[in-house]
């Protein structure tokens, strides 16, 4: 049923009025969700192949979701660390048990999650490698996006995100992506981390070359340094295995969660690891006023459960392999890469007609809300709970959109 109250143009004259531009959204007004599907304020009904970037891999207001969320929003939903909460200790030991790590700090959001590593392999870097203070170094790779902090922005590649945010955050290096040789050329004395993305999502879902975590991962044991792996958008089942570094049979020193760790309901984020690297935190050190607060941690705590009861990641790994090769099939010389695992996956087109907006624009008609990546690029990410049939209504208008 169509939602009473303005129409969707008045409302997007309204976000535009005052709102500040910093998206340039489909002309799409959504109302309410569920499942694989949003609804627009007419009531028309479009696959949501986005899921907000894996935030909503559980499916919009997933039942067990709702209730969890309801049923904890009536007993207490904010408490500040200064005091226990009966939700949070639970959700940090099931986290560990999930990812077989030690200690969990919580946050909100992954750009909070991505500064606590970087804080904890600097404070790492100094109190275990006895870096000289001040001159602790942390190589990221080009093309990354691990959030809009100003630290964070300061070692993108990215022109747009940094032209006009300066001065930049020193202590970071950035090197081509997928090249372990220019990693190894770029250690020094002075090195404490790795930060880097199983996936590259925002790039473009940019997989990096068979053995290239593994590499890492070797070079990081030889010179004594953190790997940090950010699968904000790659881990909690979207590539086909609980965690993207999983298909390299290796194991981060850092893993930085967030997105669909809150089941699709609300924020929540964290950076989980061993004793020994987040025990350099001392009381005052680092923190959040709503950073584990007992909505977002019982929420969490469902969410987790959901996944594994619900075997997400091999639904994942089983309907992306069905999508890809709907995706392959395509006939349209201005595709020239299909590339992902699991449930993210991308398109990208070359030079020609039109450009990857104008294909999201052609999906939207047809009912496919999906969103292009540095004008090139069509990612698809649906929620986790897709169904065979889901897909191939989804592939049949991709299809008709791409070949046409």
């Amino acid at each position: 049923m169509a939602a009473h109250g303005p129409d969707a143009k008045t409302l997007m004259e309204i976000a535009d009025a005052y709102g500040s531009n910093n998206y340039r959204p489909l002309p799409v007004v959504i109302a309410r969700g569920e499942g694989v599907f949003l609804y627009d304020v007419d009531d028309r009904r479009y696959m949501d192949m986005l899921s907000a970037y894996s935030a909503v891999s559980h499916g919009h207001s997933h039942p067990r979701m709702v209730r969890a969320l309801s049923e904890q929003a009536a007993r207490l939903c904010v408490t500040s660390r200064a005091f226990h909460s009966d939700q949070i200790g639970p959700f940090m030991k099931e986290l560990c048990e999930l990812t077989g790590m030690e200690k969990v700090l919580p946050m909100n959001t992954g750009a909070e999650a991505v500064e606590t590593a970087v804080k904890a392999a600097r404070k790492w870097g100094y109190v275990k490698k006895n870096i000289p203070a001040g001159q602790a170094e942390i190589i990221a790779f080009e093309g990354n996006f691990h959030g809009r902090t100003t630290t964070i922005v300061s070692f993108s590649s990215e022109e747009l995100y940094k032209k006009y945010f300066a001065p930049f955050t020193p202590g970071f290096k950035i090197i081509p992506y997928g090249d372990a040789g220019a990693l190894r050329d770029a250690v020094t004395d002075n090195t404490c981390a790795v930060l880097v993305e199983a996936i590259q999502g925002e790039a473009g879902v940019r997989v990096p070359p068979d053995g290239f975590l593994r590499d890492v991962r070797r070079l990081c044991d030889e010179r004594n340094l953190l790997l940090m792996l950010d699968e904000i958008q790659t881990g909690l089942g979207r590539t086909g295995k609980m965690f993207c570094y999983e298909h390299d049979g290796i194991r981060p020193d850092v893993l930085i969660l967030g997105k669909a760790l809150g089941g699709g309901v609300l924020p929540i984020s964290a950076a989980v690891s061993s004793a020994e690297v987040l025990g350099v935190f001392v009381p005052g050190e680092h923190g959040s006023t709503f950073g584990g607060n007992p909505l977002a941690c019982a929420c969490a705590r469902e969410a987790l459960r959901i996944l594994v009861e619900d075997d997400l990641p091999g639904r994942a790994a089983r309907l992306g392999g069905r999508l890809r090769s709907g995706l392959e099939a395509i006939k349209n010389d201005q595709i020239i890469d299909v590339r992902g695992k699991g449930l993210l996956l991308a398109v990208e087109f070359g030079p020609g007609e039109r450009t990857a907006r104008q294909y999201c624009e052609g999906l939207m008609a047809e009912g496919i809300l999906a969103k292009e990546t540095h004008g090139t690029t069509v990612r698809f990410a649906p929620p986790l709970v897709i169904t065979e049939e889901q897909v191939d209504w989804a592939l049949e208008r991709i299809t008709k959109v791409f070949a046409s």
